[in-house]
């Protein structure tokens, strides 16, 4: 990958890169000059596609338009649009211009999409597969400059605990983590990746639109993640890799088997599972069932997604750590700031090109949650171990505290999985006036399975013994999620 910039994860005294690329339009440009033809990006349900000279071409309309009315340099554009044809080149081409891109999820209630948009009133519709919006020049004439420290994108997060919070990422963030992840995972011209999340979550925006840009790779996008067409989307367009969150893999375990459907998914070198912690019984019965490797990993919004991941040798992977830190540097600390040594649980930080410049019109919180010195508290608790991999055993806000003893919502989580008949599982603290809190744990069954209270909780017992086991099991139809497929526990008691 000579035309990467230097790699901080793989750094190289004795050899110089031969391209220093730091921004979406020098990569966009790049791609454009070495492969003008090689194909970008496919829609997946009318088989559109789009090369990396039609990508710049429509990036450089979409700059002249977007300047045509009125919009500076810098200043939020917002999306709202479901994955598609034009999600993906307005996703690119906005950056390409020198525009701060604002991808907004489409499940945001009334109240935040207000709070998020109370300053944007130029509206703009388009089919989410039109061929083409936007008409004029296409020549890089009148571009204003970008560079690396200039806004690209800027991510709201799901405001669990209060109003959403605007994450502010520069082109070096965007480009860090694509370049992650290319590293990471040896991606190459030849890769394709299917990409099932949306395109207003970060995951999506850094490892499968902005990746492929990197490595000069292609995705293939479908609307929305569909269990029923997955696999045939993948054998379809000859996905070399996946990328999914947890949830999916849930979903796709009790889904139609490929095989039996005489599906080739032969070229699907590995799946990626991020954005939520996978629990290790579904990620050998992924493997097991259909013999793909699965590489965990682990990022935030606030450091441009991936901050860590297994290696891509299978033998080097830990089942149940997202992995080890790539591209940047990780380390826990006590409540007072102390490094811990490895082994010892505190509050994961990060540090790294990656890390995000600031969020948005809020210098108290981002004081708040950077360091002097340029760490990022992640807000989850866990531990580093011999080799770097870390351990994460939930979010500090989400600690449920019995009788003064801190237990991790996951391992309740873990436990319930195990049950045969259990598809999705979450556990949260509930008020008690003799503990503080005990532990009530919500459960989504199987289609067709049915199963009582009392035998969840017998069944917990031999994992759990009888102090972590939960009061209380709620049954639900389905678990409250952010955009990534992450159970959003604080809403679990709503």
């Amino acid at each position: 990958m000579a035309y990467r910039a230097t790699d901080p994860a793989r750094p190289d005294p004795s050899k110089k890169p031969r391209v220093m690329l730091r921004t979406i339009r020098e990569f966009v440009d790049f791609q454009a000059a070495k492969q003008p033809d090689a194909v970008y990006l496919i829609a997946a349900e009318s088989g559109m596609s789009m090369t990396f000279a039609e990508l710049q071409r429509a990036s450089r309309r979409l700059s002249h338009y977007l300047s045509g009315l009125g919009i500076r340099p810098g200043e939020k554009v917002a999306l709202f649009m479901h994955n598609g044809y034009q999600a993906c080149r307005l996703f690119i081409g906005a950056m390409y211009g020198g525009f701060c891109i604002t991808p907004i999820n489409l499940q945001a209630q009334a109240s935040q999409l207000e709070y998020v948009l109370e300053h944007r009133i130029k509206i703009v519709c388009c089919d989410v597969d039109a061929r083409e919006f936007i008409a004029g020049p296409d020549e890089a004439h009148d571009l204003p400059e970008v560079g690396e420290e200039d806004d690209a994108l800027m991510m709201y997060t799901s405001g669990t605990t209060g109003k959403p919070k605007g994450v502010v990422l520069a082109h070096r963030s965007v480009v860090s983590g694509g370049q992650f992840v290319s590293a990471a995972h040896e991606l190459g011209p030849n890769d394709r990746v299917l990409a099932s999340l949306p395109l207003y979550h970060i995951n999506a925006q850094i490892v499968t639109a902005t990746s492929p840009l990197i490595h000069g790779g292609s995705l293939v996008m479908p609307h929305r993640f569909s269990v029923s067409q997955f696999w045939d989307l993948a054998a379809q367009y000859r996905c070399t890799w996946i990328n999914v969150v947890p949830t999916i893999i849930s979903y796709l375990l009790n889904g139609p088997d490929p095989v039996e459907r005489g599906l080739d998914i032969g070229r699907v070198r590995f799946c990626r599972s991020a954005s939520a912690p996978l629990a290790p019984s579904q990620h050998r019965a992924f493997e097991d069932k259909f013999k793909i490797g699965v590489i965990e990993t682990m990022g935030l919004t606030e450091t441009a997604a991936p901050c860590f991941t297994n290696p891509l040798d299978p033998a080097k992977r830990k089942i149940g750590s997202p992995g080890q830190a790539f591209g940047n540097q990780a380390k826990t600390v006590d409540p007072q700031g102390n490094t811990l040594p490895s082994r010892e649980t505190g509050e994961i930080l990060v540090r790294g090109p990656n890390v995000m410049k600031g969020y948005y019109k809020d210098p108290e919180e981002t004081a708040r949650t950077s360091t002097a010195d340029g760490w990022l508290r992640t807000g989850d608790l866990g531990h580093l171990d011999e080799d770097g991999f870390v351990f994460v055993t939930g979010r500090i806000k989400e600690l449920i505290i019995k009788g003064g003893e801190n237990i991790a919502p996951r391992e309740i989580d873990e436990a319930l999985l195990k049950h045969p008949g259990v598809l999705e599982a979450a556990a949260t603290g509930i008020p008690d006036p003799h503990y503080g809190q005990e532990i009530m744990a919500c459960v989504v069954m199987k289609p067709g399975q049915l199963c009582s209270e009392a035998e969840l909780l017998e069944f917990c017992l031999p994992a759990l013994g009888k102090y972590k086991t939960p009061k209380v099991i709620r049954f639900l139809s389905e678990l409250p999620k952010g955009p990534s497929g992450k159970v959003q526990r604080l809403k679990l008691l709503g």
